[in-house]
């Protein structure tokens, strides 16, 4: 004898396939009663307990071994590449123009040998050798500008102190 399925329709699956008898009534100590089924001409619950691959055999037999590994290897797998280290140099002499502006123009030409570099061994590295190249001209730019404003304001401080210094 199985046990009822609850009210509600739905069988619980901790209880399925189970030959057991149903529990006692907690109160009396006597056994419930089983629930007759609504109708025997019903459909069987595709979802009651059991194994659903019980009928079916296995067809398809296991890949035969020597098969060759993949020509490529997976995502995410392999050594990692190298990065170039003129590149990491030139990103360090372009960020320290910040400070002294003499060594972003060097920054700046050791970026543009670092990318022909990377492009001909194909190292990794290809995105400092772009900041460097970025940064170290911005900077010798500004650090240009400012030498040329400082002789603005020299020339302009001459030209206005000989002017004014006739007698």
């Amino acid at each position: 004898m199985t046990y009822p399925p609850p009210s509600g329709g739905w069988n619980d699956p901790a209880w399925s396939g189970q030959q057991s008898s149903p529990p006692a009534d907690p109160v009396s100590g006597q056994p419930v009663p089983t629930q007759p089924t609504a109708d025997p001409y019903a459909p069987a619950d595709p979802y009651a307990g059991g194994d659903p691959y019980a009928g079916m055999q296995q067809t398809a037999q296991p890949a035969p071994a020597g098969y060759p590994p993949p020509a490529y290897p997976a995502y995410g797998y392999g050594a990692p590449q190298k990065t170039n280290g003129m590149a990491i140099a030139a990103l360090v002499l372009s960020l320290v123009g910040f400070a002294s502006c003499i060594t972003a123009p060097v920054g700046a030409i050791l970026g543009h040998v670092a990318a022909k570099q990377i492009r001909q061994t194909g190292e990794g590295g290809e995105g400092m050798a772009k900041a460097a190249i970025i940064i170290g001209w911005i900077l010798t730019g500004l650090f240009v500008l400012l030498i040329l404003f400082y002789v603005g304001i020299i020339v302009l401080a001459i030209t206005q102190g000989s002017s004014s210094s006739s007698y």
